[in-house]
């Protein structure tokens, strides 16, 4: 069984400054890190290797630093990793990032399972995943938990709902997106990560892949930020100090001159 896995390396969360004049994110000089929910993504990756056998393909679309985060899989047990790295494909949104990545799917070919964290941290839109799906006009399932069963033809998974979970039976090729409580992701070992510092990235350019320009980056994006801006503070409310039924009897009069004014 072949397995890929789609990455994002974004910011660390305890460091996100945006820029005012261009509404994105400042990698510069800010630390990255894979995208917590994609270290899911990659740990289920590598046990479905380990059970079923065939390799597990680590991808990612961004800058050349995301290399880090390729190697990083790697040293968790991933076997190949490609890297789609253009300055074609700056300001890219959701529906261009799903077109380029499905477009470097295609190249890749021969693959089962594609598998994606459910969202990533910088962008919290949940959308690449199922985009992408859509682009290779294969079937989706989201907010995957488990997977139950699985064959050179279909599988079987258990996805999270807000009332509780769905048992869900697709046809292979597909698409799942992942929650954390799918697994606990590994440490790498040192064996691992002296392999990760060894391992070959190939990298592909906008050229290298059977693509449209005119649907990659801001071009290709129907969607874009026009305002990013900190909420003001809310104003502190009244504190009322004193024995409880005084207090009570301070609320409820300030309350009613609320509803009067």
């Amino acid at each position: 069984m072949n397995i890929i896995v789609c990455i994002k390396q974004v910011p660390d969360t305890t460091q996100v400054r945006i820029d005012p004049e261009t509404n994105t994110l400042i990698r510069e000089g800010v630390e990255s890190i894979i995208n917590p929910f994609d270290t899911y993504a990659i740990e289920e990756g590598v046990r479905l290797k380990e059970k079923f056998g065939g390799k597990t393909v680590v991808l990612t679309m961004g800058p050349p630093q995301a290399e880090a985060a390729l190697r990083e899989a790697i040293s968790m047990g991933c076997d190949e990793a490609y890297l789609v790295s253009d300055r074609a494909f700056a300001g890219s949104d959701t529906l261009a990032t799903g077109y380029t990545l499905a477009k470097a799917i295609q190249k890749i070919k021969n693959f089962d399972i594609i598998l994606c964290g459910k969202q990533a941290s910088d962008g919290d839109t949940a959308q690449v995943g199922p985009g992408i799906a859509t682009q290779l006009d294969i079937p989706q399932v989201t907010y995957v938990k488990k997977i139950e069963e699985a064959d050179e033809k279909s599988a079987q998974v258990e996805r999270m709902t807000e009332e509780g979970f769905e048992i869900v039976k697709t046809s292979l090729p597909c698409l799942f997106t992942v929650v954390k409580e799918i697994n606990e992701p590994r440490i790498p070992s040192l064996k691992g990560r002296m392999k990760a510092k060894k391992a070959e990235i190939v990298s592909w350019k906008a050229i290298d892949l059977d693509i449209d320009e005119a649907r990659l980056g801001l071009t290709g994006s129907p969607t874009w930020v026009s305002k990013i801006f900190t909420p003001p503070p809310r104003p502190r409310g009244e504190v009322f100090e004193g024995e409880p039924e005084d207090v009570a009897t301070k609320l409820v009069e300030a309350l009613k001159d609320r509803l009067n004014s």
